[in-house]
């Protein structure tokens, strides 16, 4: 119960609403319970601002550690052509991920895989983009270290990588997101 807790009011403080349903069907409350790992929708300014931040292009690409309903993935394909991998956990929200690019019509530069994202292949990334909690982030940063290639962009939204500091950080409509490039 008080883990429910904690994703609502986390959620409500970053100006998601938990339980919102959109076109390919966001999670319910019953649905959020279920779910191993909270999910909270990046604002779409808050996305675009991210792409911007980790200067994606048309030769990029963006993996999603956490991907959700796709829309990270879905925005780097539409707005720069880049390929966008998404790696979630959740069978339910890869399936809306997927209905969402099929709307976006990017369907054929996306891909999304139900996966750890803690065994996932990364090796192809030359973007990655985080919206997890502090102590993901910190188990993840050896892995991205080690597996990553240099140059590759980091850019993670709220939270950073232990005592590895960003090289630039900003805001967006309220939001800090933090950027590294992997030496």
């Amino acid at each position: 119960m008080a883990d429910t807790v904690l994703r609502v009011v986390v959620a409500l403080l970053l100006g998601a609403s938990p339980f919102a349903r959109a076109d390919c069907g966001a999670p319910n409350a019953a649905e959020m319970q279920e779910a191993e790992a909270l999910y909270l929708p990046t604002p779409h300014p808050v996305v675009e601002a991210m792409l911007r931040l980790a200067r994606v292009s048309g030769n990029d690409i963006v993996y999603d550690l956490g991907s959700g309903d796709g829309r990270i993935p879905i925005a780097a394909a539409r707005t720069y052509g880049a390929r966008g991998v998404g790696i979630e956990l959740d069978g339910r929200m890869i399936e809306r991920a997927r209905c969402n690019a099929r709307e976006a019509g990017v369907e054929r530069l996306v891909e999304f895989r139900r996966q750890d994202l803690f065994v996932a292949d990364l090796a192809e990334a030359t973007v990655v983009t985080l919206f997890l909690f502090p102590g993901m982030n910190l188990k993840l940063r050896p892995r991205l270290l080690r597996e990553l290639r240099p140059g590759t962009r980091i850019v993670s939204l709220r939270f950073g990588l232990g005592d590895w500091l960003p090289e630039r950080t900003i805001e967006a409509d309220g939001h800090p997101l933090l950027l590294w490039t992997v030496p």
